[in-house]
């Protein structure tokens, strides 16, 4: 039956007990949303949000064990005799129209699939959804459609970071039904509980401290960065002065973090994740060509470069979503006299949308950029040495998704595609980082 309160329960809930059939259209009627994009589109690049602390400290993190619940020393015990941890992730997950549910469905069908048909040791444990979750402004009314309902069979938790459409205000909404309120209600619980927003359904909310937080796991740990609420570029903090609403909480935070992981030495993967990505691919210019919907945040970058400097610790790998489509990035940088090569993923096709990477310009067709293509042009003014920066590889034509692997040595990030056969066959891309070099290998 439908909830209008706030259901407590002792331990969390994941998924419905038995496997039913998909939705074929929404609860919600979710009307064109044409109108309203054009009597807000000035704001949407220039309204940034504000936002409170997390609950826990600078350097506190949430425990895999803990979000499981009970099961969560079992959880742990797998993981640990398979010497592996395997999880999931994707962005742009919600879908706005009926006409684009049933891609969404099907992507959160094969990610559910892939749960209940792996191997125990081959088990993904968790979904991070980079932002995104819920079209268009993330409505409390249209999380049944986009969320709870497509996912009501993924049998573990799944984490989220905001993205700028589950935060950007549209003018007159009430205090109390703003995005990151609803987000927040549905991920940032105290404690499980059934929200009404999912409706009959049984997956209770999150216990994240907040927008922002870190996930501590075996093998990983992935801080999570709310990037705020415009179109482009991401931000998260104030910016010196630039974006006054906005805290530099963030900065504290991923400071924090990084002087942790330097003190204790921590050996596993480090993986840092943002809705809006660093990088995302536009042509040279003069090139004939536009860029795809939506672009790098240099400034974001130069942020987190400038931490991770003074910090002495780098990232293995940056995930992002934002722009609908697959990329992936390689940088080169120059880090305290080392060379390492970063992947930078972007993520976005996961249900929502998928968009090409270039467009047509004056009468004159896209020009589709080659695998290994040069990008160096889309750094500007990096806070580190950077000696290289390429496109290894795309999609822009399928929705689909990460498949995680992380071990003590290294740390393997697969990109499948939705519909593609079995689940070997539906990889297209793998890269893999050496935890101790930073070194990569692809495919």
């Amino acid at each position: 039956m439908p909830r209008n309160t706030l259901t407590a329960l002792p331990q969390p809930i994941f998924n419905e007990g038995s496997v039913s059939p998909d939705p074929t259209r929404f609860k919600t009627a979710h009307p064109s949303d044409s109108q309203l994009y054009k009597e807000i589109q000035k704001l949407l690049t220039k309204d940034v949000v504000s936002f409170g602390p997390s609950r826990l400290p600078p350097d506190g993190m949430v425990a895999l064990q803990d979000v499981w619940g009970p099961h969560g020393s079992e959880i742990i015990k797998n993981i640990q005799s398979a010497g592996k941890i395997v999880f999931h992730a994707a962005g742009d997950t919600g879908a706005s129209n009926e006409g684009k549910y049933a891609n969404e469905v099907r992507v959160c069908d094969q990610l559910s699939s892939d749960c209940r048909t792996a191997d125990e040791a081959n088990r993904p444990v968790f979904l991070f959804q980079l932002g995104d979750v819920v079209y268009d402004f993330g409505e409390s009314r249209y999380y049944y459609d986009q969320f709870y309902d497509p996912f009501r069979n993924y049998p573990a938790p799944i984490f989220a970071i905001p993205g700028n459409h589950d935060s950007f205000i549209v003018p007159n909404t009430p205090a109390d039904a703003t995005p990151l309120e609803i987000f927040e209600r549905n991920f940032c619980a105290t404690e499980p509980v059934i929200t009404p927003e999912a409706a009959s359904l049984h997956r209770t909310a999150m216990t994240q401290p907040g927008v922002y937080f870190t996930l501590d796991a075996p093998f990983v740990r992935i801080i999570g960065l709310f990037s705020n609420a415009l179109e482009d570029p991401g931000v998260i903090s104030s910016q010196k002065g630039k974006w006054p609403t906005v805290p530099d909480v963030q900065l504290t935070f991923l400071e924090a973090q990084l002087n942790l992981i330097k003190k204790q030495k921590y050996p596993g993967a480090v993986i840092l994740a943002m809705h809006h990505p660093p990088f995302s691919y536009a042509p040279p210019k003069k090139s004939g060509g536009a860029g795809g919907n939506h672009g790098g945040s240099p400034a974001m970058l130069r942020e987190i470069d400038s931490i991770c400097l003074d910090a002495g610790v780098y990232p293995h790998a940056f995930l992002s979503g934002h722009a609908h489509n697959y990329q992936r990035f390689a940088r080169r940088i120059r880090f305290r006299n080392q060379q390492y090569e970063v992947p930078f993923i972007v993520c976005g096709d996961g249900g929502h949308n998928v968009n090409r990477m270039v467009t047509g310009r004056a009468g004159q067709p896209p020009r589709e950029p080659y695998f290994g293509a040069d990008v160096h042009y889309l750094e500007s003014k990096p806070a580190v040495t950077s000696t290289g920066l390429i496109l290894k590889h795309y999609d822009d034509m399928n929705y689909g998704y990460l498949r995680i692997t992380v071990d003590k040595q290294k740390l393997a990030i697969g990109f499948h595609l939705v519909n593609a056969g079995r689940l070997p066959q539906s990889r297209i891309d793998m890269v893999t980082v050496d935890l101790a070099r930073h070194t990569v290998t692809g495919n």
